[in-house]
Parts: C-alpha cells; structure tokens; sequence
C-alpha cells in the first residue's frame, strides 16, 4: 500500500474485489476524514466475517455510527475506561507482573534463555482477564486461541469479504464457518463466567468490568437495554483487543531495545537511577523515567498495533483533498506508512526514541498529531489507550529494572543485535513474526528472591 501510495498519491480509491477501498497516505487525508469530516467517516465497514463475529456490529468498536454505538461508547468512557478504574487496576498489575519477574528470574539462575511472546503474552493475558472478568479463567487458552482466529478473519481477505454479493463465495467461504464456530464458542465460555459473577453478586469482592457492566443492566434505564450478548461482546472486547495491543506493543518495545544497545542502556540507567534503591518500580512514579516514554512513542510509531486502523465506511458522498468519495465507500488509514514516512519524520526507519526530545518534543498518540496515529482519531479513536498503556510501561519498567538482556539465538545465525529478525506478520495486526528469545542477568534482586 505505501508502494503504491508514493507511485499514485496519497489518494487512492482501489477495488478489493468488488468492495470500493479509499486509502489514505498523508496527515492532510488523515485529518480530512478524522477532523473535518469526522462525521461522514464515523461508521464502520463491516466485512462478511466482520459482520458474523459481532452479530452486525453490536460490539463497540464495530458498531455503525448511530445510537447505539453512542450509548456503548459513553458506558465506555464514564465508566469501564476511566482514570480511576485504570488506578483501581494497580495491584492486579503488580501481583502480575511480580509472577512474571519471579520466573525469569528461576531462567536466569539456571542460566535459560527466556522466549519472550510466550511470556509477555501470557503476563498481558491474566492482567486484563482479571481486570475485566475478576478470575484467573480455567479456559483462557480457549479464548485467546478464539481471539486469535478472529483477528485472522478480521483481516478482510476471505473470498466472502472480497465478493460479498457472491452467494457462491458466501457459501463456500470456510472462514464464515469458523467464524460462526468461534464467536459461538468464545460465548459458551462467557456464559459460564457471567453466571459465576451474578452467583456471587453482593458477596465483597473486588469489582472489575463485567461486574460493572451487569450493575448498569439491573438498574437500566438506558435508551438500548444491555442484553447479555452486548455484554458478552463487550467483555470479549475489553480483553481482546487491549491484550493483541498492550502485548504486541511491549513484545515490540523489548525487540526495538534489544536490536538498538544505546537505547537500551539508557532507558536500563534511566529506570535504575529512579527505582534501584528501593528495589522495585513504583507506578505513581513512572514520571520520572521520561526517555521510558519516549520509548514507548516511538514504538508505536515504527509499530502501531493495527497498520491500517480498523476499516471506516463514508455515510454519504464527500471529498477528500478535492476527490470524490461515492458513499458507502470503505476507508483505510495507513497510519503504519505515516509513522515511516520521510516528509514528517527525519531517518523514520530508524528507532530514534530521542526524536521526540526535539524536533517531535510536542507529538503524542492521542489523535491531535495526524503522523502518528497508532490509535486513530476523531470519535472513534481507541477508548482503551490507558487501560493498555499502564500494563506496557509498567512491565517494561520492571524487565529493565531488574535484568540485563542478551540476545539469544537457537540453532545457526548471527548474534549481531543490528541483525535482528524484525519482520511482521501480515493481518488486521502486525505482531512480530519470529520468536524472540532472550537470556536474562539478574543485576537488581526482586523481592522475595
């Protein structure tokens, strides 16, 4: 796409199969259709799978624009994303991250190398299912296979998705079938996880999401009842997409450092300096490690979590940057192209964390800077961007501050750091694609060790 985009312009209306595609590849269309015309490109566009997996958009980041996705978002905002639940989440956090320290911890005494998706994954995974659901969930590998398979279908290249008008593509597409087999089974296991929670309801423990969004469905009043599978996509939701994000985004994070030596010196020192003494990091006080956060902009600049953002949909005809958008065209944003694009960022393939110490000093991902748009813009942009960040700058805190990290690389191959395999899987998201396997030195002790 970003090929095509410097050979044809930042323009481009394409057709992906029968479906009408505009995608954009400059901050100036970007911001056309995120800020000026924010209305006309709120809705989404729903693919065949798309469409099967969320019950016609009645999860909330599928939703078509109207007043149902209105109600979903405001739950959202006001109550299950707030800066007070992101806090009341701290100790989850510590406890999690803490099992993880205490493992690598056992790898690096026995002097093992530590393969770091599988662990970063699972540290994500069981805080958030906590978070949300309030249990360590005796069938979490069955939803995070199911969370898998669905960003595969998300993807938008099965035949069905591509000739939707097709009866014969429809009715032979595989991915439609499991499609229906994954959200089926994905809602079997959440039914037993709601009745749990309405079992136990009154008894005094700890509130997480689902409770919350329960207690908004018994005291009603709303324009749209909260059915139980609203709730169940919701919850789905809440886990799937802020662990895909908050665990590639880290695994991205860990991989940039290790491939870049300078960078991970400093942000180790930087760490050090503010938490060595007392032993371990403190959340409140993440402030003072600001390059931490560097770090962390710069990796979802060169690695946003969704390259081309989820797909949007024009309600009615417009025009972007003087072109005519027929209406119920889709629309894709490469915001993975305008975080690597040299117009606004000096050597953008590099990982330069320090960019942002100077010329990029006011540039954040928050929607307002139309280059870096890791979680969109306009009103749908990302409503979970704390909930994710605070488990990534948390755990990365800690790797750094208890251990130092050296490549290590099973079999043949060259342990050159500057060689690092960084190459991405293709899909709705872009995870790395080789394992990252790294061997841990304990230098600070962890409580309790």
């Amino acid at each position: 796409m970003r090929a095509l985009s410097r050979r044809y312009g930042p323009v481009m209306l394409l057709r992906l199969g029968e479906v009408q595609t505009l995608v954009l590849t400059s901050r100036e269309a970007a911001r056309e259709v995120m800020k000026t015309h924010d209305t006309v490109f709120a809705s989404r566009r729903l693919s065949a799978t798309t469409r099967l997996l969320t019950n016609g958009g009645r999860d909330l980041v599928n939703a078509p624009y109207g007043e149902h996705w209105r109600q979903l978002r405001k739950i959202a905002v006001t109550e299950l994303l707030t800066v007070r639940r992101v806090l009341s989440f701290r100790g989850i956090r510590e406890v999690e991250v803490s099992t993880m320290l205490h493992e690598v911890a056992d790898a690096a005494a026995k002097d093992r190398p530590v393969e770091m998706r599988a662990r970063l994954s699972a540290l994500v995974a069981e805080t958030l299912v906590q978070a949300v659901m309030g249990v360590r969930c005796k069938d979490l590998d069955v939803l995070l296979s199911k969370l898998e398979r669905a960003l595969e279908l998300s993807g938008g290249f099965h035949p069905a998705d591509l000739w939707p008008s097709s009866r014969i593509a429809c009715g032979l597409s595989s991915a439609l079938r499991d499609a229906q087999e994954c959200q089926d089974m994905v809602f079997v296991v959440l039914e037993g996880i709601i009745q749990e929670h309405l079992a136990k309801t009154g008894d005094g423990h700890d509130e997480d999401l689902l409770d919350v969004l329960l207690k908004i469905q018994r005291e009603g009043g709303l324009r749209f009842p909260l059915d139980t599978d609203v709730i169940k996509f919701l919850v789905f939701e809440l886990f799937g997409a802020g662990s895909e994000s908050a665990f590639t985004t880290l695994e991205w994070a860990v991989a940039e450092l290790t491939k870049n030596p300078k960078a991970m010196q400093r942000a180790t020192a930087e760490v050090r300096r503010a938490f060595a003494a007392g032993g371990t990091v403190v959340e409140e006080r993440l402030g003072e490690v600001p390059y931490l956060h560097l770090v962390m902009r710069e990796t979802l600049r060169l690695h946003p979590p969704v390259p081309m953002l989820i797909p949007r949909e024009s309600r009615e005809a417009c025009q972007v940057l003087g072109y005519d958008v027929p209406q119920g065209t889709q629309v894709l944003i490469n915001v993975w192209a305008l975080g690597r694009d040299e117009r606004y960022w000096d050597k953008p393939e590099e990982f330069r964390p320090e960019r942002f110490e100077h010329e990029a000093a006011a540039m954040d991902f928050r929607g307002a800077d139309f280059e870096l748009l890791p979680f969109g813009g306009g009103r749908r942009i990302c409503p979970g961007m704390a909930f994710g960040t605070a488990i990534v700058e948390y755990a990365l805190a800690s790797l750094m501050l208890h251990f130092d990290w050296e490549l290590d690389q099973p079999g043949p191959g060259v342990l050159d750091p500057a060689q690092l395999d960084m190459t991405e899987t293709f899909g709705l998201t872009a995870r790395r694609k080789a394992n990252l396997w790294l061997r841990p030195v304990l230098r600070v002790p962890i409580p309790g060790v």
